[in-house]
């Protein structure tokens, strides 16, 4: 396709969604319930066949070298295809905020004023290698009552397609315009550069991939951006915590899979409990071939762990997102210096603390600035499904106008709504 027909093809797709978001906004809680159990349902009936299309981008995946956590992210597994079925169907079950009016209050001159929730409109969904995110995307989509265009990678276009296939047949199944949810389909990065320069149709963008995919969306849209940028994750060992707890929770935090943003990449850990804890999670990490890259005083506790694969951190280190395993770790003086370390350092995702003391946990509650904090808990909880959201778009480290998993709430804007009696201004 040359560049004249895809800024062609381009305004036609959003002049579709602009169309159909009106229809979106005013449709029923029951036909977005429909539409979203109709999707669950078809992803289970067709889980052999989303497998079959999904080998399509596998093989060239492997063949032409894409890193092990890319492919990871691309494999379209029976349990990933089921947990989007379930999260269609936790959606379907959650209140329809849209229409909602929040805080109405009566005013000395006698009107009313609150707020009402709306559909933001259309968003533009860009993202890479994950195929599942066409279904978070397009779940969320309907019951926010919006309406997205989705442009996936190149990598999984032939996944994309057949699960936007699916998407279509549930809005049509619901009675809901099927331009609701629309993919792009070529893979022409021209289309990304005139999606995210299109105002008159695209209210948000919405980058979910690499570092240098959300930079350059960034840079050059123009229209508004969530973002998050990278998912350097903290796990902090407190002075005094429970050592078996929290070597079960550091090892998930990082093993349970190496190639989600809310692994921990990084283990912060208390001078006082470091030669107790770090020579148990050090063989924890050296059995499953984990590297640790440590400060000098975190290597001298792990040098006798058999097998430990050790490396001295470098000031990089500290900002890194490994994507892999790959660990590192520090020592630090207590609570304080490990709000510090992560303030400066952190990609502002995902930090947890394991602690017995609940003073300790207060202060990291308030103090860390980052958009989920947690306390005797794995990173890997940091998930729209996990927290209740049915699904979600993606996890924004900005502090406008979302911020953590963006689930429905993410997808909407509050208008203020005035209710009155014949009063006039004096």
């Amino acid at each position: 396709m040359n560049a004249l027909n895809i800024v062609e093809y381009t305004h036609t797709l959003g002049a579709q969604a602009k169309a159909a978001s009106a229809r979106m906004a005013r449709a029923s809680s029951a036909s977005k319930s429909r539409a979203l159990l109709a999707l669950a349902r078809l992803l289970r009936e067709n889980t052999a066949a989303l497998q079959d299309d999904n080998a399509l981008d596998l093989a060239p995946a492997e063949a032409n070298g894409l890193p092990a956590p890319m492919v990871d992210r691309l494999r379209l597994t029976p349990k990933v295809l089921e947990t989007c079925a379930q999260g269609c169907e936790q959606l379907a079950a959650m209140p329809d905020i849209i229409g909602e009016i929040l805080g109405m209050k009566q005013q000395p001159s006698g009107i009313r004023v609150g707020q009402m929730r709306v559909p933001i409109g259309v968003f533009g969904m860009i993202y890479e290698s994950r195929p599942n995110v066409t279904i978070e995307a397009a779940s969320l989509s309907i019951k926010s009552g919006n309406a997205c265009i989705l442009r996936g990678g190149s990598e999984a276009i032939a996944s994309n397609k057949a699960l936007a296939r699916l998407v279509q047949q549930a809005l049509a199944e619901a009675g809901l315009p099927e331009h609701a949810v629309q993919l792009v389909q070529v893979t022409d990065r021209e289309a990304v550069g005139q999606l995210i320069a299109m105002p008159e149709y695209v209210d948000v963008i919405i980058p979910r991939g690499g570092k240098g995919l959300i930079e350059r969306i960034s840079r050059e849209a123009k229209v508004p951006v969530i973002k998050h940028l990278d998912g350097n994750c903290h796990t902090y060992v407190d002075d005094p915590c429970d050592i078996a707890m929290a070597v079960k929770v550091a090892d998930n935090a990082k093993t349970s899979k190496y190639s989600p943003c809310n692994a921990s990449e990084s283990l912060l850990v208390a001078r006082g409990v470091a030669a107790e804890f770090l020579p148990a999670i050090g063989a924890v990490y050296a059995a499953k071939g984990v590297e640790m890259r440590g400060c000098p005083e975190s290597l001298a506790l792990l040098q006798g762990v058999a097998g430990a694969r050790l490396v001295p951190a470098t000031e990089q280190d500290w900002s890194e997102e490994y994507l892999a395993p790959i660990i590192s770790i520090k020592v630090v003086a207590g609570v304080d210096e490990a709000i510090a370390h992560i303030n400066r350092y952190s990609s502002a995702h995902t930090e947890a603390i394991l602690t017995t003391d609940f003073r300790h946990a207060q202060q990291f509650l308030r103090e860390v600035d980052s958009a989920s904090v947690m306390v005797n808990t794995s990173t890997r909880f940091a998930d729209g499904f996990e927290y209740g959201l049915g699904a979600e778009i993606g996890i924004s480290t900005d502090k406008f106008h979302a911020r953590g998993p963006v689930g429905i709430e993410g997808l909407t804007s509050l208008k203020y709504v005035v209710l009155g009696d014949g009063e006039i201004r004096v």
